[in-house]
């Protein structure tokens, strides 16, 4: 099914579909099966060609982990300046797993660009005159690959399309979720595309139909949001897309898009490295006559590589029947050329250099305190910017959702994000010198519990009741 038909039949504009195909060329990287490239033809000496599959050290998914581990970890915390607000948001965010999900969806925004979280409300009971009495707050998490922007605005996304694949029976089923505004208010419309072999845009199903199916009985068509505001969240990498000749186009791009030719000599070169010890493995070239046995049968398997039958011309009394060449392994200049390209990879992926290490026949990385002036904490601290900006986003509408419950909570509430880098910074060092600022006057008691602790000025300030106490 190709949903660039129904959205054109739907009169729906969207990104060109040509953007989702270098979105599944990252995929094809990240998961180590890369087309014309992942699979090669070897000669075989006889006429004939045999398929090898290349051997990868699948760095493209590591990188991935790497920067994923760094964003979003089970360091990182959330201050809210009114604790029953926090309270809720933070049950909300555990009972939707957020930083298991998350951590997982930093690592598919790394090698696709683009991730999205949209609350929902589930379970609830609505009155007559359209109160919400109950009801619980979920998050759906969407890959790149199912997230079409319709209207943007200095890369904002402000109107988007969502889509949920369900199989049913064996039958492949669409959701199409559309957030769009009207009237200034957002308003989320759903429907249902039933993926029939042979129609290129799928079958549209009508309400009656899609309530027959399990995965979309409690769907509702259109919802009324109330607020001005999305409720969905366009998660990017703080990467400028060059991926697209659209300079406008609001998604992001691959932490690894830049370094495809890097990727590419990385496999080749890794590739060469396993066959230098199969191709350097003894030779021993046997005389014709010594081919076969008396019966006729071959007395050495002809697809071992270690055989090899002399010509029917060979100087038999200078080289023998059987004549033994041992093979040079050329493992150091292999070595050099992955580091090399480690090292060139690691900085165009942002990490700097010395990040990773080919030792022992793998991919090693480093584990050494980062300052401040690297080019991995600036990396770090750029990603920071939109992932938190996401987050808080996050946070508000869950806490409108949660107004809409009739929870007691303050929409107007401040919300830090801490994502504690202590991986990259000396957190001992820094809190030691803080402690002496304190001790000398140059930093106060509130503002230290209140990097150290979590806490805001406000709750810091509460729970210092003589400035001059002893630190902890």
């Amino acid at each position: 099914m190709d949903i660039f038909s129904y959205f054109r039949r739907k009169g729906i504009d969207t990104l060109d579909a040509t953007f989702y195909r270098k979105i599944e060329e990252w995929k094809s990287w990240y998961n180590g099966n890369v087309r014309n490239f992942s699979f090669y033809r070897v000669y075989t000496g006889q006429g004939s060609y045999t398929k090898r599959k290349r051997k990868t050290m699948g760095m493209a998914k590591k990188v991935c982990e790497d920067i994923a581990d760094l964003l979003l970890n089970e360091r990182v915390k959330f201050v809210f300046s009114d604790d029953t607000t926090g309270a809720f948001v933070q049950e909300v965010l555990d009972e939707n797993q957020f930083l298991v999900f998350g951590n997982d969806y930093q690592e598919r925004k790394a090698y696709t660009g683009t991730v999205a979280y949209i609350p929902y409300l589930y379970d609830a009971e609505i009155e007559a005159d359209g109160a919400v009495t109950s009801g619980k707050i979920g998050i759906n998490y969407v890959s790149a690959g199912n997230i079409y922007p319709v209207s943007w605005q200095r890369g904002k996304v402000t109107e988007c399309i969502f889509t949920f694949p369900h199989t049913v029976n064996r039958k492949k089923y669409i959701q199409v979720q559309h957030h769009k505004l009207e009237n200034g208010m957002y308003v989320i419309e759903n429907t249902v595309l039933e993926a029939i072999t042979g129609s290129r845009e799928g079958k549209e199903l009508k309400r009656e139909e899609w309530k027959q199916l399990r995965p979309f009985r409690n769907l509702t068509a259109r919802i009324e949001t109330g607020s001005p505001d999305p409720q969905f969240v366009i998660d990017r990498l703080n990467i400028v897309n060059n991926a697209d000749a659209d300079e406008s186009n609001p998604m992001g791009i691959a932490i690894f898009a830049n370094a495809i030719d890097t990727l590419k000599k990385l496999d080749v070169e890794f590739d060469s490295y396993c066959n230098e010890f199969e191709l350097g493995k003894k030779r021993i070239f046997v005389a014709p006559e010594m081919m076969k046995n008396i019966d006729g049968s071959m007395a050495f398997d002809p697809e071992d590589t270690v055989f090899y039958k002399m010509p029917d011309d060979y100087d038999k009394e200078k080289e023998g029947l059987i004549h033994e060449v041992d093979m040079q392994i050329r493992t150091e200049s292999h070595s050099k050329a992955i580091n090399d390209d480690l090292n060139y990879l690691s900085l165009k992926c942002g990490f700097g250099t010395e990040r990773y290490r080919f030792d022992s026949g793998q991919a090693k990385t480093a584990t050494e305190v980062i300052s401040e002036n690297s080019d991995m904490y600036r990396m770090l601290k750029k990603h920071e910017i939109i992932l938190e900006d996401a987050i808080r986003r996050l946070i508000k509408i869950i806490i409108r959702l949660g107004r809409i419950l009739n929870y007691p909570l303050n929409e107007n509430t401040e919300i830090t994000v801490d994502f504690d880098d202590s991986i990259i910074e000396d957190k001992e060092s820094e809190r030691n010198t803080d402690r002496q600022d304190v001790s000398i006057g140059a930093m106060s008691l509130v503002e230290y519990r209140a990097k150290w602790y979590g806490e805001t000025e406000e709750q810091a300030a509460r729970k210092v009741q003589n400035p001059a106490e002893v630190i902890e």
